[in-house]
């Protein structure tokens, strides 16, 4: 069936009234975007910070309607709602049903990180070469799938390490793609830590499609008490990165090499010396307009 779909273009502060407004409407789903950006894989995907939403500071709020929806109904008790919003801000279109996954899956094509990784979509095989390590993705509640800067980054950090037999946190896990791959990696046991729930469900799924879910533990921030690990990553956002600092560092064992990345160019400074207090060898890489800081947790 056709869908009635409304756009709302607000700042980041108006998105939370904005989402809470469109669904006591009755709005069927509703996606944000950066309003901003340039190309639709920029506005798609982006890893949840710990502690906050993935927002940008203008956002495009995407709610999705019936098509037999009164568009008239609809503005005016928007207006009723909000009564800020202009009406140049709302824009309605008509969308065409058509099998959404399978859209997804026909554009997402296999992607290499380093020299060993690939992700793969579950509708292309990917090689039997048994130098390469290849970890299957499903669209459904992924949160990540190795196209933004910040994950790729990671990824090819991972893919440079030796990872066997060592354990792994990764810190805002999404759709567990980082814990997934340093598993097929060589991590002995990975535990991934995301604030979101559903996060922590799309991580389950996609370590048991990938044949890892007994080594993959899964914890909301208040429920993780995991001993340090050999490795640590968290692929967050600025902010949180710089307020868990300590967090971290006691989450990584003397020695262990660690990643944090979801920084853009410009806050990598004040992180690096936020850092230095507990990590050593620091070195900053960047893709695009964002920025891996690395290292090793310091052995005194």
């Amino acid at each position: 069936m056709p869908w009635l779909e409304l756009s709302l273009t607000v700042r980041a502060e108006q998105q939370p009234r904005v989402e809470e407004a469109l669904d006591d409407l009755g709005a069927l789903s509703i996606t944000l975007q950066d309003a901003d950006a340039e190309t639709p894989d920029e506005q798609a995907i982006f890893e949840p910070g710990v502690g906050e939403l993935p927002l940008w500071p203008t956002i495009t709020l995407n709610a999705l309607f019936d098509a037999g929806c009164d568009r008239r109904g609809l503005s005016e008790a928007l207006a009723e709602l909000l009564p800020w919003l202009e009406p140049d801000q709302m824009l309605f279109h008509d969308v065409a049903d058509q099998d959404w996954e399978r859209a997804w899956m026909d554009q997402f094509k296999p992607m290499p990180f380093g020299r060993r990784l690939w992700i793969y979509p579950w509708n292309i095989e990917p090689p039997t070469d048994d130098d390469t390590v290849v970890v299957r993705l499903d669209p459904g509640l992924a949160f990540g799938s190795g196209t933004h800067p910040t994950t790729a980054l990671c990824l090819e950090w991972l893919d440079g390490l030796d990872l066997v037999g060592k354990t792994l946190i990764d810190y805002g896990c999404g759709s567990g793609i980082l814990a997934i791959a340093a598993l097929k990696l060589g991590v002995a046991n990975a535990v991934g830590v995301d604030n979101d729930p559903q996060a922590l469900i799309a991580s389950a799924d996609n370590a048991e499609r990938n044949g890892v879910a007994d080594r993959l533990s899964l914890f909301l921030p208040e429920d993780h008490e995991a001993e340090p690990a050999e490795v640590f990553m968290a692929n967050i956002l600025a902010g949180p990165l710089g307020e868990l600092a300590p967090t971290f560092a006691a989450a990584a064992q003397p020695g262990a090499p660690f990643a944090i990345s979801g920084i853009l160019q410009g806050q990598q400074d004040e992180l690096l010396q936020r850092y230095g207090e507990w990590f050593e060898e620091l070195r900053v890489d960047t893709r695009e307009d964002w920025v891996r800081i690395s290292g090793r947790r310091k052995t005194v």
